[in-house]
């Protein structure tokens, strides 16, 4: 039963950064748990409405984002909840200007339904 577990919550790491590269938020939203909380730099959201609303304006100042992690740590992990760092990195066109960057990342999934599900996501540059 670990087995399937583990890959589950990493499978559902994979899916959100798949889902965030779709730039739609309608498939990001399916990996959120209804109360997930995101903090930003510069913000936080508390709803799924701000959350949508910050990244579909983070997808029209990076034009043509890709969006990826490394160096994936899973801290915890159990049936229940799984929590994992890593870095993220973006990379895109700011006003038709290639631009790239990294920062830090926490994720924070959890199960509801059977299914895993992102309740937590902070991102520091």
């Amino acid at each position: 039963a670990e087995g399937g577990i583990k890959m589950g919550y990493q499978q559902a790491l994979s899916r959100y950064i798949d889902a965030t590269n779709t730039h739609d938020f309608n498939n990001v939203k399916a990996l959120l748990h209804p109360q997930a909380v995101y903090w930003f730099t510069d913000r936080t959201c508390t709803s799924l409405e701000e959350i949508e609303a910050y990244f579909k304006h983070a997808w029209h100042v990076i034009q043509d984002e890709v969006y990826r992690a490394t160096n994936v740590q899973w801290l915890t992990a159990d049936e229940n909840a799984a929590t994992c760092i890593y870095t993220y990195h973006y990379e895109g066109y700011h006003n038709g200007t290639f631009v790239s960057g990294s920062g830090r990342a926490t994720n924070v999934f959890t199960v509801m339904n059977n299914e895993w599900k992102l309740i937590h996501e902070h991102l520091s540059s």
